[in-house]
C-alpha cells in the first residue's frame, strides 16, 4: 500500500512538460577504440534522439515568459531560414514561444550554456519556473567560462566518451568493436530520406532535402528526428551523424566539444575519426544537442520496491 500511495501522491505533483525519450547503453567497461574514445565503466541512458524544436520551445515558454537575462532565445531561430524553428511574440510584457512548421526537427543556434540550462530544468523536474542555473551544472547566470558537471546529476550533456559510445560502439559485449560512422558502418552513408539503410542527413554534393547542389538561403535543410528510419547506432540513437553537430562536455582548453556533423558537412565530420571544440558561447544553423540521463530502474528492481512496502505495510500493522 504504501508504494502505491507513493505513486499516487507523485501523481500530484507537477508533471514534466518534455519528455524524453532514450535508449540505454550497456556492456559497462567496454573497450577503449583506437581513437582513445568510447570506454565507459557504467550503464547509462542516453536522448534517442537530438533535443527538438517543439521540446525547446516548452523550455522557453516554461522559463523565459517573462525575460531571457541568459539568452536562450536566438533571434535567428526565427529568420534563418535554413533552420528556422522557433518564433516568439511580446504581449502586454509577457512572452510567447511557437515552433515554426514542424516541431520534431531538431533545434539549433543554442550554445553549450543553452544546453546545460536546459539540462538543469529537466533535473529540477522541467516544469514552469523550474531553476535553470543549479542541478547538472552549477551556473548561477554565468554564460561564459568552464564549468563541470555535478555529481548527482540525473539529466546532463553526454560526456565524449558517453556520446562516443553511444555513436559508435557495436554492442554485444565489452569487445565488440567500433564502427566507423554512427550508422552502424564502416562505409560513408548515403544521404536519401526514408527506410533505406545507412543515410544521413548531410552534404553528399546534394543536399539530403533537395537532392540538388545548389544551397539557398531559403530553404530549410533540416529533417525531423529519426527520419532515417534504418539507420541507428547500434544502442538505437537516431542523426548522431547529420542533421545538426551537437554539443559534448568535453573540455579542451577554453572550448567545449562538438561532434556528429551537420547538414551542410561531408561524410568526415560524421566519422569516429573526427572531433573538435570551439568557444562555447557559439551559436549557428548546425549545432544542437541531445541529453544523457541515469538508467530507468528495471521491472525487476519496480517489483522489488513494491514487494518491500507491502512488507513494511504488514509488519507496521502487528
Amino acid at each position: 500500500m504504501l508504494f502505491f500511495a507513493l505513486i499516487f501522491t507523485s501523481s500530484l505533483q507537477a508533471q514534466p512538460l518534455v519528455t524524453i525519450q532514450t535508449v540505454a547503453v550497456g556492456d559497462q567497461g567496454n573497450a577503449v577504440d583506437n581513437t582513445g574514445y568510447g570506454r565507459v565503466v557504467y550503464d547509462y541512458n542516453i536522448s534517442k534522439y537530438e533535443v527538438t524544436i517543439g521540446q525547446y520551445t516548452a523550455f522557453l515558454n516554461a522559463v523565459a515568459a517573462t525575460n531571457d537575462p541568459y539568452g536562450l532565445y536566438n533571434a535567428r531561430m526565427a529568420t534563418d531560414l535554413n533552420s528556422a524553428g522557433i518564433t516568439k511574440v511580446e504581449s502586454s510584457g509577457s512572452f510567447s514561444y511557437s515552433a515554426l512548421g514542424s516541431g520534431s526537427r531538431p533545434i539549433s543556434y543554442v550554445n553549450w550554456f543553452d544546453a546545460a540550462r536546459f539540462a538543469n530544468w529537466m533535473n529540477n523536474g522541467a516544469t514552469v519556473g523550474a531553476s535553470t542555473e543549479t542541478g547538472a551544472y552549477t551556473l548561477n547566470g554565468a554564460t561564459a567560462g568552464i564549468i563541470t558537471k555535478n555529481a548527482g546529476a540525473t539529466w546532463w550533456i553526454p560526456s565524449e566518451d558517453e556520446w562516443y559510445k553511444a555513436a559508435y560502439y557495436k554492442g554485444g559485449g565489452t569487445n565488440a568493436g567500433y564502427w566507423r560512422f554512427p550508422t552502424q558502418s564502416v562505409d560513408s552513408p548515403g544521404n536519401f530520406i526514408g527506410g533505406l539503410a545507412n543515410q544521413a542527413n548531410y552534404y553528399t554534393g546534394v543536399f539530403a532535402v533537395t537532392l540538388q547542389p545548389n544551397y539557398s538561403t531559403a530553404q530549410n535543410y533540416l529533417t525531423d528526428v529519426g527520419v532515417f528510419s534504418t539507420s541507428p547506432g547500434a544502442y538505437g540513437t537516431f542523426d548522431q551523424g547529420g542533421n545538426v553537430a551537437e554539443w559534448n562536455d568535453a573540455v579542451v582548453s577554453s572550448g567545449r566539444g562538438r561532434r556528429g556533423g551537420g547538414w551542410a558537412n561531408n561524410y568526415s565530420r560524421m566519422e569516429s575519426f573526427y572531433h573538435d571544440n570551439i568557444d562555447p558561447r557559439t551559436e549557428n544553423a548546425e549545432i544542437g544537442f541531445r541529453m544523457a540521463t541515469v538508467p530507468e530502474p528495471s521491472t525487476y528492481a519496480l517489483l522489488l520496491m513494491a514487494g518491500a512496502g507491502a512488507l513494511w505495510m504488514a509488519r507496521r500493522r502487528r
